[in-house]
């Protein structure tokens, strides 16, 4: 066989093995499923739990926010009252209730003993009198009604001797239980104002709850708000998501924890990576976004897909293409 026969030969077997390289590859990538979705980004209204006037603002539209970074502040003038009156409270109701557990001194159970000593000597000279009252009056030497008067003077004696004896038992028995469970229930109610107070005051000033950009800045310093009324949009920087819909054909590729190439219009050529976070168990009509013709009418299930490399070029709602690389 002469040579440029060999040479034609083996160039058209070259050539046949790279067309059939290409259409083989060419067919693996239109058997790789595409998907169509949304960045989704979550955001946070913050607002302050308590009520007031804004005193301040420490950042503005477009920041970036760190944890724990102070945002805003209410005036905390009122709340600082208020916490020193709730203090003032449990230092009364402590006073109290330790009163009850001491009971009483021993100067006023002193006194009350002596009182009784001197009702029990009182009753013991009106007794007497009476005594020989009865016997005047049975010779007849007083009249009746003298008789009833000294009747009378023992009775008092010994109602007041009677008073003084429950009053000294009173003092020596102390407090009732009641009286002490009372004043522990005011002591607790107090510590509990009191603790709310410092709570209030805590929540005056506005903390970061995570990473993220600020993008709405709703009212300005001296502005007076209520509580739960919005004064910020956070946009957190972390996780950040996408959202696809994937028909129930090629639902059995949506497997949790799968790796996928994440495409936008702006680096075509620089994939994201992410993997598949969460396959809805249910399944609803298409939503408008989907653009894709052949899924706009046909029930599909929602993926979450977890972007694994995230930057700030993914912003809430940009347009993505989800691929899936070995179109298995």
């Amino acid at each position: 066989m002469k040579k440029p026969v060999v040479i034609a030969l083996v160039v058209a077997v070259v050539v046949a093995v790279i067309g059939a390289g290409t259409a083989w590859y060419q067919s693996r990538q239109d058997q790789a499923l595409t998907l169509y979705g949304n960045v989704d980004i979550r955001t946070v209204n913050m607002s302050f739990r308590v009520g007031g006037r804004l005193q301040a603002l420490q950042v503005d539209e477009g920041d970036a926010i760190k944890a724990g970074q102070t945002l805003g502040e209410l005036d905390r003038a009122p709340y600082e009252n208020a916490l020193m009156q709730a203090k003032a409270n449990v230092s009364t109701a402590q006073a109290q209730y330790d009163l009850m557990m001491a009971g009483y001194r021993a100067e006023e159970i002193a006194q009350a003993a002596a009182a009784m000593r001197q009702a029990q000597a009182a009753y013991d000279y009106a007794q007497n009198f009476y005594q020989r009252q009865q016997g005047l009056w049975k010779s007849r030497t007083i009249s009746a009604n003298d008789l009833e008067n000294a009747r009378s003077s023992r009775d008092q004696a010994q109602a007041s001797l009677k008073s003084a004896q429950d009053k000294l038992s009173q003092y020596r028995a102390g407090n009732r239980p009641q009286e002490i469970a009372q004043a522990k229930a005011n002591l607790e109610q107090a510590q509990a104002q009191l603790a709310q107070s410092q709570l209030d005051l805590h929540d005056t000033t506005l903390v970061a709850p995570s990473d993220g950009t600020l993008l709405t800045r709703a009212v300005e310093p001296g502005s007076m708000l209520n509580a739960g009324s919005t004064v910020l949009t956070l946009s957190l920087t972390r996780p950040v998501w996408v959202r696809a819909y994937i028909d129930e054909k090629n639902l059995n590729q949506a497997q949790p924890g799968r790796e996928l190439l994440l495409y936008t219009d702006g680096r075509p050529d620089k994939p994201y990576h992410g993997k598949i976070g969460f396959v809805s168990p249910t399944a609803e009509f298409t939503p408008k976004t989907v653009e894709t013709p052949d899924l706009r009418t046909d029930l599909v299930y929602r993926l979450r897909i977890i972007v694994t490399d995230a930057d700030d070029a993914l912003r809430q709602g940009m347009p993505v293409t989800v691929r899936f690389p070995d179109g298995e």
